[in-house]
């Protein structure tokens, strides 16, 4: 910790030796049992995705700001890029599964609910058929490990699929590809893609129409139907995230992040930043550690 700020560990995926399928199904045990140094409880940002279905027992989870109890029928989806930290998980059960984006058969998943929070509750009646999902993968993926002929990327990937439908049938249902128009994900997962890229930089939503081939009304009406919000919002939402994260995790002074993120000067980047949140960087800031 350095004046205030706490340094983030940037997490490459890693697979275990003899198991390079793009998907690796761990448990919170093992996790303990491998972080004895329980860095789990640091911030950090991981390339992969994690999701984790909590099978037993109660602790804590922060992912992006956000604080998290974690209970019996939780299920936590960290996507690349979120700075999340295990606050306490000496107490929970469950399966820990970390995949690579794109692994999953079909783009759309990987963007299911993508603005939803990272935590959430199953119903009751969803819980052992979650459960059974998540066992169904984690015993595929140690037969593919002990036996590599018995090994199959594409029966991971469909495997894991169906556990991530299972786990969010309880909150959305993506609608069908008649319902959504030819092509509407993967003009969206393609304009998600770019942002990733170049959201330091280009800050309208016309220069990744251009980039991609597209025109703004269209951009706009896929970015609604898979994440619920328009195009320049979407934008403007991944920005922000990353100013929050600059202020939060690093000593950059508000110059440095305005740089960084692209703004012509402070006062762009300030305004923005009241714009979005009705604070300015620095009042958002006080507000992480109050009373000091």
């Amino acid at each position: 910790m350095e004046n205030g700020h706490l340094a983030v560990r940037q997490l490459r995926y890693l697979p275990a030796v003899g198991a390079p399928y793009g998907v690796e199904v761990l448990s919170f045990a093992a996790l303990r049992e491998s972080d004895t140094e329980r860095r789990r409880t640091r911030l950090q940002r991981p390339d992969f995705h994690v999701l984790a279905l909590i099978t037993e027992g109660s602790g804590a989870h922060e992912a992006d700001f956000q604080p998290y109890q974690l209970h019996k029928g939780s299920v936590v989806w960290i996507r690349p890029g979120v700075v999340h930290r295990w606050s306490d998980v000496e107490r929970v059960e469950g399966p820990l599964i970390l995949f690579q984006p794109y692994f999953l058969p079909d783009p759309g998943l990987e963007t299911l609910d993508v603005n939803s929070p990272a935590c959430w509750r199953l119903p009751s009646q969803a819980l052992p058929l979650a459960v059974l999902a998540a066992e169904h993968l984690a015993r595929e993926h140690h037969a593919a490990v002990q036996s590599p002929r018995l090994a199959s990327s594409a029966l991971l990937s469909h495997l894991l699929a169906a556990l991530v439908l299972r786990v969010r049938s309880g909150s959305v249902t993506p609608p069908p590809p008649a319902a959504i128009g030819s092509g509407q994900l993967e003009i969206f997962h393609a304009y998600r893609t770019a942002i990733e890229e170049h959201f330091t930089h280009w800050h309208r939503v016309a220069d990744y129409a251009q980039a991609l081939g597209y025109d703004v009304r269209t951009l706009t009406r896929a970015t609604r139907t898979a994440a619920g919000t328009g195009a320049k919002a979407f934008l403007d939402q991944r920005i922000l995230l990353e100013a929050k994260r600059l202020l939060a995790h690093t000593d950059l002074p508000v110059g440095s992040c305005a740089h960084r993120l692209g703004f012509r000067d402070t006062g762009n980047f300030t305004t923005f930043f009241r714009r979005q949140t009705g604070l300015t960087p620095t009042s958002w800031t006080a507000t992480l550690h109050p009373g000091r």
